[in-house]
């Protein structure tokens, strides 16, 4: 589970982020603050993996809190209004993973938490190989599945690479959308998505009867 802390100044947006992140499979919310002293006192305490950060707070800017922040266990995610050039590239030197401009929706959000439980699940601990970097930086990008528009349908991908991911060996299609309660036909599209990204190896499984399925093994 991966603890989210929602730092923005107005008490109503952040309480609407913070009910979008307790949507979000494998995320809960650690904690909502509503200015600089408040998050950086909140990181100390209950060590949040991600910030969900406003760059206008009334004691100090978000940028100086993502400062404070960087070289931590905690990630920064900048979530405000601000479109200047100047600030964006401030708040990606200052450490930010992302930068999600307000007003967004609760499926924006949630792509971008996916996005961000992608690219942990590839930075975990050890050394890494120049591809496992690559594939981390590149989880970051949000994105959904050719044909897909809904949070729903982001949210079944993240579901599908939990399940592939955290099995003891690869499944097929059949076995996905027994798991999930979804239709095969659903799992396979998912599956054939990240296999196509790299995320999955595919292997031809061979039964008694029958023709061979296709099955899925986390790759990276």
């Amino acid at each position: 589970m991966l603890k989210a802390l929602v730092v923005d100044d107005d008490f109503r947006v952040a309480q609407l982020h913070a009910s979008y992140v307790g949507k979000v499979p494998d995320f809960e919310v650690a904690g909502v603050a509503h200015t600089g002293a408040e998050a950086l006192e909140q990181c100390a305490l209950v060590q949040p993996d991600l910030v969900l950060l406003d760059s206008y707070l009334p004691d100090q800017p978000g940028l100086e809190v993502a400062v404070r922040l960087a070289g931590t266990r905690t990630d920064v995610v900048m979530v405000t209004a601000d479109t200047a050039a100047d600030t964006v590239r401030a708040a990606f030197s200052a450490g930010a993973l992302g930068y999600l401009v307000k007003p967004f929706t609760e499926d924006d959000l949630a792509a971008r938490l996916l996005a961000y439980q992608r690219y942990r699940s590839r930075i975990q601990r050890g050394h890494l190989h120049q591809r496992q970097i690559d594939a981390a930086a590149a989880a970051l990008v949000p994105g959904k599945p050719a044909g897909t528009t809904s949070r729903h349908s982001s949210v079944t991908q993240g579901l599908v690479r939990d399940l592939v991911r955290d099995s003891s060996c690869a499944v097929t299609a059949t076995e996905v959308a027994t798991g999930l309660g979804i239709g095969r036909a659903t799992a396979q599209r998912y599956l054939s998505v990240m296999a196509d990204s790299g995320e999955l190896a595919i292997a031809l499984r061979y039964g008694s009867t029958g023709r061979p399925e296709h099955e899925y093994r986390w790759n990276l």
